[in-house]
């Protein structure tokens, strides 16, 4: 944890933005946003194999499913030797978590083995689950190896920030969250695209951390999980024209799954090409992939999430 990330830890709800903190069309952002989210990621050890987390003071309604999911996978990865990382996780979202109250997190040391290592994390609040994560370790090993091409995309530094894009969005909204995350979008955002005929069920954004993360591999992997869950079914809802607050839209994460291919810094300019194969049963599927900026693909994401839209 950096000394920011620690100073931050005082306060771990993340609610301090003061004059230090830039400001992007309204939008909090920059290190000291990213430090809170690195202190919000930091859980506190209970027991051996229980931790606890907490949420942001500005949180919505519900806690956010990236937070829950990269607060699991930290209480796992901390029951895992060092030598052992993530290659892949399956998550289930079973209740809407609380952003008032703390997170429990259980975490079940299933299997050991030579090469994998398999751990279930329960997230509990007021002595119910709210969410389940599965995930395995492996130790580093040589194979076989190809991947898909990675799209002919601009460069972010070419784009738009995401408060530029979103500044009169937010207002007429009337919020502007900090984000930890820059978010430069490649496609039109899906904001944008309700009174479009572009309609394709598909979204591409740059993002990396906004600001610099200590070298420690599972932050980077828990980053990359946290960030994961913000833009992936934008694909969804710019396939039908409509977006969270404009219209009678609601929704929320069902399940999440990752599979974590390359090593990859999360502090470094990635690529989230995402689509939607299929929307049905107010249940709408996203699938995304993550490339670092020289073409490897370093993950690969699937969820479903509710969708219902109120004419």
């Amino acid at each position: 944890m950096t000394e920011a990330a620690r100073a931050a830890a005082a306060d771990p709800a993340g609610s301090r933005i003061d004059g230090s903190v830039p400001l992007d069309h309204g939008v909090p952002h920059g290190q000291p946003v990213l430090d809170n989210l690195v202190a919000l990621l930091d859980l506190e050890r209970i027991e051996e194999n229980i931790f606890r987390g907490v949420s942001p003071a500005e949180s919505p309604v519900r806690v956010f499913g990236g937070q829950v999911a990269g607060q699991a996978l930290v209480a796992a990865g901390r029951t895992v030797p060092e030598d052992r990382s993530v290659h892949s996780l399956h998550a289930y979202f079973i209740r809407p978590g609380d952003p008032s109250i703390p997170i429990v997190y259980e975490v079940d040391r299933t299997r050991d083995g030579r090469s994998f290592t398999t751990r279930r994390v329960v997230a509990v609040q007021r002595g119910k689950a709210i969410f389940s994560l599965s995930a395995s370790f492996q130790l580093e090993e040589d194979g076989i190896d190809h991947q898909e091409p990675m799209p002919e995309v601009p460069d972010p530094e070419t784009l738009p920030s995401y408060g530029e894009l979103a500044g009169e969005m937010l207002k007429k909204l009337g919020r502007a969250q900090p984000r930890p995350i820059d978010v430069r979008y490649v496609t039109d955002p899906p904001w944008e695209r309700r009174d479009s005929d572009d309609r394709q069920a598909r979204s591409q954004v740059w993002m990396k951390a906004d600001g610099s993360l200590p070298d420690d591999p599972l932050l980077h992997v828990c980053m990359v999980a946290f960030a994961s869950d913000l833009t992936l079914l934008d694909a969804v809802l710019a396939r039908h024209g409509v977006y969270w607050g404009l219209d009678k839209v609601s929704g929320a994460s069902l399940d999440h799954a990752m599979w974590f291919h390359r090593r990859f810094r999360a502090d470094e300019w990635l690529l989230y090409d995402c689509a939607s194969p299929s929307a049905s049963g107010a249940r709408g599927l996203a699938t995304g992939r993550f490339f670092s900026r020289d073409g490897r693909l370093v993950a690969t994401v699937v969820q479903e999430g509710l969708l219902r839209v109120n004419q």
